[in-house]
């Protein structure tokens, strides 16, 4: 399984911010949207990934405020990327390995969506299941006297 056959079945919605905003506009829009990350933009290039990790750090550091704190003080700016074409099995080594909860997919320079730590075991899951469920067809239509040993 492929980063693009997730990516096919959660859609391509992506939210972003701009590296000069406000923190505070940024966490607005997450929590408005009920997501956990936010991909940072500037002049159409993929700059940082921002995450609720890099905001409770930045929050911490600053005593418990945000004040006018910009996205740019608290992002990634060195996320961790695939491709389309990365495998799954990649993806979890990469993601375990740097402990990153979301992964911005590139194709190029070009960003083509989001996957998160959910998304890829949700579709491990599916996957598993789907090939269980194929097992017990399988061996519930195997022909009476096959596989006997005489």
């Amino acid at each position: 399984m492929k980063v693009s056959d997730i990516l096919r079945v959660k859609g391509n919605t992506l939210y972003t911010a701009s590296p000069d905003e406000p923190l505070s506009k940024a966490l607005d829009l997450m929590s408005d949207k009920d997501i956990g990350s936010l991909v940072v933009m500037e002049h159409g290039e993929l700059v940082g990934m921002l995450t609720f990790r890099e905001v409770i750090q930045m929050v911490v550091k600053n005593g418990g405020a945000i004040g006018k704190t910009l996205v740019r003080t608290a992002m990634d700016d060195h996320p961790l990327t695939c491709t389309l074409e990365t495998d799954m099995d990649e993806v979890r080594r990469m993601m375990l390995d740097r402990h990153a909860r979301y992964m911005p997919v590139m194709d190029h320079r070009m960003l083509q969506g989001v996957i998160s730590f959910y998304d890829v075991a949700r579709a491990v899951v599916d996957s598993q299941n789907f090939e269980n469920k194929m097992l017990k067809a399988y061996i519930r239509d195997w022909p009476e006297g096959e596989g006997e040993s005489k």
